[in-house]
């Protein structure tokens, strides 16, 4: 098989992996001569982004499609009707460069199957790792799977020439993973977890102790790791709050939400069509307001909860919790005009930082970047406050749902 034939093969089998982002490296460049490729000052890489999401700006493939594993929501099981393939390590290496040169990439995202063993197939993931930094001074972005239960001495390896690391939870409950993949473990997946939080907290002390050896590195963006979305009857608040246990216990930098996507000859056990969309882009908003807003789960989805489509979670607990606005944006403290529909986190540092100086009045909304339709019925200015019977009205939410469209014919 040629090497053409392999990448559409493996490019198309990775595309179900949305943990592929690229944010929150060291800074390094070429600039010296004595090496290919870069990484954007302290912010990773610019993305490009496919219509679906997902990030475009990586060769994204996988080692090999191949799998001694027979997960039943994955394409690529050992029981799935799909053409196989399996590139060598001299060929992602040579892709890497190839593309890197032409500009179509700037690093790479490599995953594979499981062969032979979880240390082999590690091995054969760092081998290409090791290639690109040490033979070719390759200095771009590189973001490797870490395949569970493979040997400490892999693991660390692999932090050694990786960017980010990553092993998905895959489901956020053990259940579903007992019930659709009972060839892994859900212990030894946090089991690896917990060794890759233990190798980056060791390198975090190296580099902010004073002392002159070099401290070693070790994945400088961190960890992530994904979980399928509507392939089992788990709630969002299910979700949500075993993603707030991934944040807590490994220290993630992000958790990320797959919708599930029907595949061929798949399993009666699974849905017959897949969520919408809009469900994972539900959680995503919610995983932010975890992350950067100072939400906790309960206060985001209730018990056995969904989270609504038809507006965001922020505005949906804003409008629970009426009796908190409208809020004076001139005395408020940051905490609580986080919690303000319409206000991000960067329009707040704004807000803070002019208030130092002068009043803000309804005209300096624009000026601030805020959407002004939107925080109007939440908000007090020194020239505008919002009639009491606004807030209050049984309207309000369809204020702000979607307008109904027509849909079409198609034709």
């Amino acid at each position: 098989m040629d090497v053409q034939r392999k990448l559409e093969i493996l490019a198309d089998a990775a595309k179900y992996d949305a943990s592929c982002a690229s944010s929150g490296t060291e800074k390094r460049d070429s600039s010296d001569r004595k090496g290919m490729g870069s990484t954007a000052p302290g912010m990773g890489i610019c993305h490009s982004y496919a219509p679906d999401g997902r990030c475009i700006s990586l060769l994204k493939v996988l080692l090999t499609n191949a799998c001694n594993y027979d997960c039943l929501y994955c394409v690529n099981r050992a029981s799935s009707n799909v053409p196989r393939a399996r590139f060598t390590i001299e060929e992602v290496v040579k892709l890497t460069l190839d593309f890197y040169r032409r500009n179509y990439i700037e690093g790479l995202f490599l995953s594979s199957g499981i062969i032979r063993s979880p240390d082999y197939t590690m091995e054969q993931v760092v081998s290409v790792a090791r290639k690109l930094r040490e033979e070719h001074h390759f200095r771009g972005y590189i973001h490797l799977k870490t395949i569970p239960e493979a040997d400490d001495a892999l693991i660390a390896e692999a932090g050694k020439y990786a960017d980010r690391l990553s092993i998905n939870i895959e489901m956020p409950e053990e259940t579903s993973l007992q019930q659709f993949a009972p060839e892994k473990d859900v212990r030894a997946i946090r089991r690896t977890m917990g060794r890759l939080r233990l190798k980056l907290d060791e390198a975090e002390e190296g580099r902010s102790a004073k002392t002159k050896a070099k401290p070693q590195r070790f994945a400088p963006a961190g960890q992530s790791t994904q979980m399928i979305v509507g392939a089992d009857s788990a709630s969002d608040h299910t979700i949500l709050h075993t993603s707030a246990n991934l944040y807590g216990a490994y220290r993630l930098r992000r958790v990320y939400y797959s919708a599930f996507s029907p595949i061929p000859d798949a399993s009666r056990a699974l849905p017959l069509i897949q969520p919408p969309l809009l469900r994972e882009h539900r959680l995503y908003q919610a995983d932010w307001l975890m992350r950067f807003y100072g939400f906790d789960v309960g206060e985001i989805v209730d018990d056995s909860a969904m989270l609504p489509l038809d507006i965001d979670p922020k505005l949906a607990w804003a409008l629970r919790h009426r009796d908190r606005f409208p809020l004076d944006v001139n005395r408020a403290s940051r905490e609580e005009l986080l919690r303000v529909p319409g206000f991000g986190t960067k329009a707040v540092e704004r807000i803070i930082a002019t208030r130092r100086t002068t009043t803000i009045r309804l005209a300096d909304l624009a000026r601030l970047h805020v959407p002004r339709n939107k925080v109007l019925p939440f908000i007090v200015l020194s020239d505008h406050r919002p009639a009491p019977h606004r807030l209050d009205a049984a309207g309000l939410i369809e204020r702000f749902k979607p307008k109904a469209t027509q849909l079409g014919f198609g034709f």
